[in-house]
Parts: structure tokens; sequence; C-alpha cells
């Protein structure tokens, strides 16, 4: 069909030609994307632009805002398509009338010829493109470039179709750059235009929204959701534009609050409506069976399909659905594994669920390729514990100790019988150690006691091999509850009985070992230990376990005061873990990103040690480890130092909330949290109620029948001695302080642990200079830096605020090394000489709260501190403080002190 012309008397406008070249306005709440925008402009100096994505994906929309924002010499011509420009005839003669617009006299004879073609005949389009092309390529001036962009290319795709674009694509004379819009990338020579840099390609990952964006759009569309509610949508979202628009179209139609959440997990009934229509309904009928089948699974390859169907031509169907973009999203580089966008798998499951038969076909497939974890899930999902139960004895006691992910095997254990879990002594020791790793002690003992039923067993062999797992984990179980002198024998006589191929609870055992060795203070023979558990690690060659003595050498490194070393050794177990997938999660890379972020911490480098134990807290918490207690307690005490204090106290409330949530009994993270919180309340100057803590603390720690430190906090009690000296401190009680410190800078020394004696030392440094004995303070501090040789910073971290220009001076006076080199680093640079002009002008631009604000910070107040004593809030105490920062041209506390220091704006 021929477009009409405009009627006489009337001129028709660039995109309104009979409607067929308009430019749709952006949709109501419409998110820009300025990003996307700067990508696509990088792109004109090529000669195509393609964006393609599943339905919904906001393709048109972000051509809209392109062509709105392109650069003032661009024209555009906008041409939406319909399944009727399948016709290659009727797609070029709207094609040349919409360049008609630009160029009136251009394809007069090209035209004609269109006209005059029989529809049922082959014609030569790639002859009739030749004369087109010579004629745009007169007519073009590069100097006003034209942009044509092809909507919705999939509505007319087709073989002949593809061909004649290509040959546009091809031979496109300068001047003219394509965009289109699909859901199905054409077939075209993409690869030969990618590599002669002629293509900007934009695929589902790059029009995702982002968080930011996702959460702008639901504001514009008028959607309040709680912080919950929120997460739950954006997680099942993903990105995708409609399903966003579709749910917050329906939320505003409810009538209950309440319903938000359910709509917001994708039972939506308008978003099913959109992709049943807009997609599912367009598929083959055999891919729709597919769709269905292949719902239920979390994720699927084409040999799982197989088997899933009784077919073997799932390989040829999933290629389809990559091509036709429908919501598969690979799992890997490969392209093997894939799973469906949230959304879409939602609306696939709503249909009545498969037959147990397909879960016991994915069950038998998993189980032959080895993946027993699927295998079991499926099982499970099919109704068949026993099938399940028989898959976990499966399992080995060493991929449970290696993997530790006891979040897994728990949830298992909710879903079979009683009768079931105790019905083989492996059965038994399996989940006994899931237990006792989830620090389910009485649950694990419980467990334990029904071993007993098959004692004695059929053999000699048999009976010592049960024997000795029972040592191992009541060893590791005597740890947890904090009895050494259980825990110490049980777990030497299982190392004397264990087989040598029982080489996990060998490791476990040794672990405990070294661990207690560091709470008794004997550093030497913690080393000797981990030296045994790595070399053991390295003969089996097991990555898992070789990671975890990595960890546990970086520990006693730690303790040792050899920071810089215990970096290298926790970057040395993730190099262990590199060849792991990022899909699962495992307790080992959990640990060692969260010791990479304390030890970040003792380098003085909070940013980073952020970002680590925020991974590494995500990654154990999934796992269900109870090694985010080092992370939350690590936070809080960065929030601390940072003057951050209700922040600091959150992140504890936060950690003992999740102990509750797991059940984990007090022994394990008591202590360690309410330590953390005296020092934060000794911050404030709580003084009295960090005094009672400490106090009960000691009691507990302390004397002839302490218990022993938790796993977690191996120097605990040490710590509580340095915690007591500073409420001394604060108490007026300088003489009492300064016994203490010194008693435990011997403790320390004679164990072994320099860094705390180096903290300890550097506390006794501040305390002697108060004093004024300036003589013995310089040889505390020489002493503390011979102690910090191994690279830990924190010891230094109050002189290097408070007492910055004694400890320039001092520095000065020490011999070059990496330390003093580091420490020099963290000093604000000496601020030239200013004359009364300069002075004058910094006293002017300083408003009086700000020159009240950093009084208070040369005091060494907080932020929290000077809110209180300032009567603000906290927030504005952090705009005073970057406000003076950006005024003395400096970018820390310290160096802000220091600089108004040489000012003379501080006394």
């Amino acid at each position: 069909m021929t477009d009409l012309p405009p009627l006489p008397g009337l001129i028709a406008a660039p995109n309104l030609l009979g409607g067929h070249f308009y430019r749709p306005p952006l949709p109501v709440s419409y998110v820009p994307r300025p990003g996307l925008c700067e990508r696509l402009l990088s792109g004109l100096s090529g000669r195509l632009l393609l964006v393609s994505a599943p339905a919904g994906f906001g393709k048109s929309s972000l051509a809209i805002e392109f062509c709105q924002h392109l650069p003032e010499q661009w024209q555009s011509l906008w041409l939406g398509l319909s399944s009727r420009d399948s016709d290659p005839g009727r797609f070029l003669e709207r094609l040349l009338s919409g360049l008609q617009q630009f160029f009136p006299a251009v394809g007069q004879e090209a035209l004609g010829l269109l006209r005059l073609r029989q529809r049922h005949q082959p014609f030569a389009f790639e002859e009739w493109l030749d004369g087109l092309i010579d004629e745009l390529t007169l007519r073009l001036d590069p100097l006003q470039p034209l942009l044509l962009v092809l909507d919705d290319y999939h509505l007319a795709q087709g073989a002949v179709l593809d061909r004649c674009l290509q040959s546009l694509l091809s031979h496109l004379p300068a001047g003219l750059v394509i965009l289109v819009t699909s859901r199905q990338r054409p077939d075209w020579h993409l690869s030969r235009l990618r590599l002669s840099r002629q293509l900007l390609e934009l695929h589902e990952q790059d029009l995702r929204l982002s968080e930011r964006e996702s959460t702008e759009l639901l504001a514009l569309q008028g959607s309040v959701l709680s912080a919950e509610a929120l997460t739950v949508l954006l997680q099942r979202s993903e990105g995708w534009v409609a399903g966003l628009r579709l749910w917050s179209l329906a939320a505003s139609e409810m009538q209950e609050p309440g319903e938000i959440s359910t709509r917001a997990q994708g039972a939506d009934g308008l978003i099913h409506d959109y992709l049943l229509e807009e997609v599912i309904e367009r598929q083959p009928a055999e891919v729709q069976a597919f769709l269905y089948d292949t719902a239920s699974q979390e994720r699927f390859c084409a040999e799982l399909c197989d088997a899933l169907r009784d077919a073997h031509d799932s390989a040829a169907i999933l290629r389809h659905l990559q091509a036709h973009q429908v919501f598969l999203v690979p799992l890997d580089e490969q392209s093997k594994w894939f799973r469906y966008h949230h959304l879409f798998s939602d609306l696939l499951r709503s249909r009545p669920q498969p037959s147990v038969g397909l879960h016991l076909r994915a069950c038998r497939w998993f189980s032959a390729e080895g993946l027993l974890d699927e295998a079991i899930e499926q099982a499970l999902r099919a109704g068949q514990p026993d099938v399940a139960a028989n898959l976990v004895q499966n399992l080995s006691e060493e991929q449970l100790l290696a993997e530790q992910n006891v979040a897994t095997l728990l949830r298992w254990k909710m879903d079979l019988p009683d009768s079931l879990l105790t019905s083989t002594p492996r059965l038994i020791l399996l989940y006994g150690w899931a237990l006792a790793l989830a620090c389910q002690l009485d649950a694990a003992e419980e467990l334990l006691a029904k071993l007993g039923r098959f004692l004695p067993a059929r053999n000699r062999a048999e009976q010592e091999g049960l024997l000795a797992q029972w040592l191992a984990l009541n060893g590791v179980m005597a740890r947890g509850r904090g009895d050494s002198a259980k825990a110490q024998a049980y777990c030497i006589e299982a190392l004397s009985c264990l087989p040598q191929d029982r080489y996990g609870q060998r490791l476990m055992c040794l672990s405990s070992l070294a661990n207690l060795a560091v709470v008794q203070g004997d550093l030497w023979r913690a080393r000797g230990l981990n030296r045994e558990a790595l070399e053991l690690a390295q003969r089996v060659g097991n990555p898992l376990f070789e990671a975890l003595a990595h960890y546990d050498r970086a520990r006693v490194l730690q303790a040792r005061g050899e920071v810089v070393r215990a970096l290298d050794e926790v970057r040395q177990g993730q190099q262990c873990l590199a060849g792991l997938s990022a899909r699962r999660q495992y307790a080992v890379r959990g640990r060692l990103t969260l010791y990479e972020g304390y030890l970040l911490s003792l380098r003085l480098e909070p940013q980073q040690a952020r970002h680590k134990l925020l991974a590494g807290i995500a990654e154990a918490r999934g796992c269900r480890d109870i090694s985010v207690l080092i992370g939350y307690c690590v936070l809080a005490s960065l929030e601390g130092r940072s003057g951050h204090l209700p922040e600091a106290f959150a992140q504890l409330a936060e950690a003992e909330r999740l102990m509750h949530v797991w059940d984990i009994p007090p022994i394990y993270y008591l202590a360690m949290i309410t330590l953390t919180k005296c020092e934060l309340w000794l911050r404030q100057g709580q003084g009295e109620l960090a005094g009672v803590w400490l106090s009960r603390l000691q009691d507990a720690y302390g004397g002839e029948h302490a218990a022993a430190a938790p796993e977690f906090h191996p120097q605990l009690p040490l710590h509580i001695q340095l915690y007591l000296a500073a409420f001394e401190r604060l108490q007026g009680e300088e003489e009492a302080a300064e016994r203490r410190l010194r008693g435990l800078i011997q403790l320390a020394q004679n164990a072994g642990g320099q860094l705390l004696g180096a903290i300890a030392q550097m506390k006794l440094t501040a305390l002697l200079r108060e004093g004024g004995r300036e003589p013995e303070a310089k040889q505390q501090l020489r002493s503390a830096l011979q102690a910090s040789a191994g690279g830990g910073l924190l010891p230094f971290y109050d002189v290097l605020n408070r007492q910055t220009e004694w400890l320039r001076e001092q520095l000065l006076a020490q011999p070059a090394s990496p330390l003093v080199e580091a420490l020099q680093q963290y000093l604000p640079r000496t601020a030239p000489a200013v004359n009364q002009e300069e002075h004058a002008v910094l006293i002017d631009a300083l408003s009086t709260r700000e020159r009240g604000v950093l009084e208070l910070i040369a005091q060494g107040c907080s932020n929290q501190e000077i809110s209180e004593r300032l009567f603000i809030s906290l927030h504005t105490v952090k705009t005073h403080a970057r406000h003076i920062n950006s005024k003395l041209g400096v970018e820390r506390r310290t160096q802000a002190v220091a600089r108004a220091k040489t000012l003379g704006l501080l006394g």
C-alpha cells in the first residue's frame, strides 16, 4: 500500500507526514537515561546503533529521548514499523517517502519502479538500492547528518528484509546513521560491523533500570513503599521498566496497602496479561510447552531440559529464545546455564505445578552429573524425602566441612522426618557436624547420642572410625562451649586415631587446637599447627581447605602483629578460591573477605575496609556463618572512630538480632559484642556504664576458672585489660592505668602478641606525655614502633589525630622504615606560612559556629559529642566539618586542626 501525499495547501511537517513518521512523546513519569544517551552519542561516528532487548525494557523510549537530545546539526527520521512492513517493497516505499521530506527530489524514478512491481514476482532490491544510495550520496551533507530510526524492527523482520537492510548498511553513505530498536537481533553481519567499529549495541543488561532509577520511577508514579517491600520489588523486577510500571498501576488501584507485598512478587494480573500477550502467545506451540516444562527449575541447560522433556531439541529452542529475547538470563560466559527473569518465571509457575515426574527426572539428571545439592532439592520438591535422605548420605563429611554452608543442610533438615535423620550413622554424623558448625550445640549433642544405637559396629575398622569421628565432633563442640581442657583432649585423641582419608575432621581438629593455642598465649605452637594444617590441605589438593588454612594462618600472624604478612596470607587464600563459581556462596570466602576488611582497618584504610566488610558480611550471612560477628564489630569500631556513634551501635544491634534469629548460644557472641560496646561507651565518655560491663567481663574471662575466650576473639581477655586501663584513665586513676598498661605490655610480649602490645604502649605514651614525663613517652613510642614493624598502624591512631606535630618531630628522628613512611603519609602536610592578610580572610571565612566546631574537633571530640555539646544535629555537625575542610583547603580532621594551629586560629 502506498502512503497518501499531503492534501493540497497543507505543509507536511517532518515526523508528521500522514502519521507514518510521527515520533511519539516520552511516556509520563519517564526516568531519563543520560548515561545510555551518551553511549549512543558516541556511536554516531559509525553506521548502526542497535538496541535489542525483550518486551518492555524501554527501547523505544530510549530512542525517543536520544532523538530529543541529538546535537544541533543532526536531523532525525522516525519509522515506526509493523508487520505490514515485512514486505520489502512497502518498507522501501515508506523509507523513500520519509527521505523525501529532507530531499524532495530524491528517488523519484526509484519510487516509480517500486509502484510498478508485482508483489508476487521477485524484485531486485539490491540493484534498486544501489541507485537510491548513489542519489543519497550526492544529496547528504555530512555537516547536517541524518539519523534514521527503525523502531520495533522485530515486527517487520524477515529473511528478505534482513538482506535488503544488510545491503543498505554495507553501502551506507556518509551523513546517514541508522538506529534500530528490536526484540530480536537482526540477521545482519554484525560481527563485521563491530570489528570495523561501525556498530554500537545496547542489550537487556544495559537497559535494566538501576536501583536509583527504579526507585525514581516508582516515586514519579506515586508509589509509596516500606523499605522491605521496595527491596523485594526491586529484586523481583530486575530493572524491567514495564514490570515496574504495571506493578505501580495495579498498586494504585488496590484498596488495602497490605496487598502490595503480594503484588510486588509478580502475582499482579496486569503483568501476567502483558507477558502472555506480548511474549508467550507469540511463540510457537512447542516453544510455549518448553517454557512451562522448564519453569520450575531455578537454572537449566540444554541437557537438563532434554532430560525433563524426554526430547533432543532443547538446544535449538534455547537458541530461539535467545535470538527472540524471551526473558532468558545467561548465568555464565559460555551460555550453558540459564534462568528466566523473575517476573517471567512467576507467570510460568502460576500455571498448575509440574508433575512429580518432572522433578524426579531433574533429580536423576542432577545426581548423575554429581550436582547433589540440586538433586536433593528436586527430590524434596517431588515429595520424596527418602530419596533426598539417600542422596544426603552421598555427601562426604569433607565436602560439608570444606564448604561449611550449613544453611542449605539445615533447610533440608526441616523437610526430612526425624526418623530418617537418625536412620544411619552417616546421616547422624553429617547432621551432627552441620549443627555444630551452626553452633546448635545442644541439638548436635542430642543427635550424636543416637549414635549409640549403632554400636558396637559390624567390624573393628568401622567401630574405630565412628569413635574417631565422635571424638573430633565433641572436641569442636567443647571448643564452642569454652571448655578448653575437654576440647584439647578430644581433638588430640581424635588426631591420633582418625584415618588419613578423614582429612576434613583432621583439619577441623588442627584449627580448634591452633585457636586454643592463641587463647593460651602460645602463638608459636599455633603457628606450628597452622603449618601442619596447610601442608595437609595442599597434599589433598582441596582449595577450600587450603583457603581455610590460610585464614587460620592470617589470624595468628595478626595476633603476632604481622599485619602486612597477614594481608598477604588472606590474599593467597582468596587466590585458592579464584576458580570457584561466583553464584555459589562459600563460608571460607566470606571469612577471608571479612578478615581482609579487618586487616585494612588495622592499616587505617577505612573506606576499603568498609567495602570488604560489607561484602564479607553478605556472603557469610548467606552461609549462616557466625564470622559475621567480626564484620559487624569491626564496622562498629570504624564508625566509632569516625564519630558516628549511633551508626556504630546500630551495627552491633543488627549483629545481636542476627544471633537471636540464628539461635546462637550467648557464649559465642555476647562478650565480643559487649566489649565493642564498652569501646564505644568510653568514646562517649560513659565511663560508669563501661566500667560495670568491663568488670563483669573480667570476672568471666579472668582468674583460675576463667572461660576460654570465644573463637572469633581469642585475645579477648587482653583486650578487656586494655579497656579497663582506658576506663581508669577516664576516671582520673592514672597510676592504676599505668600499672595495668605496663602489665598488659609484658603479657603481650611474653605471648608474642606484638600488635596488642603496641596498642598498650601507645596508650601509655599518651598517659606519660600528659604527666610531663617526656623522655619515658619517647622511649615507649620507640618501643611501639619496633613492635609495629609488621605494619599495624592502628596503635598510632590517637596520636596521629591529637598529637600530630609531636609525632611528626619524633618520626623525623627515627631511621627510615616502611612503618615510619606509612605513618608520615597519614600526617597532614606542613602548611605554608601565611601572611596577616590571609589570616584575616580565613578568620572572616569561618563562621562563629564553624570556629566552635573546629575547637571541639581539636580537643578530639567525636561528631556525636560535638552535637551534644553545641545542641545541634549530627547532620549539621558534619556539614560544618565539610565547610571547615573546604575553607582551610584540607581533606581530614587532623589536617584541619594542624592547618588551623598554623594559622593561629586555635590556641
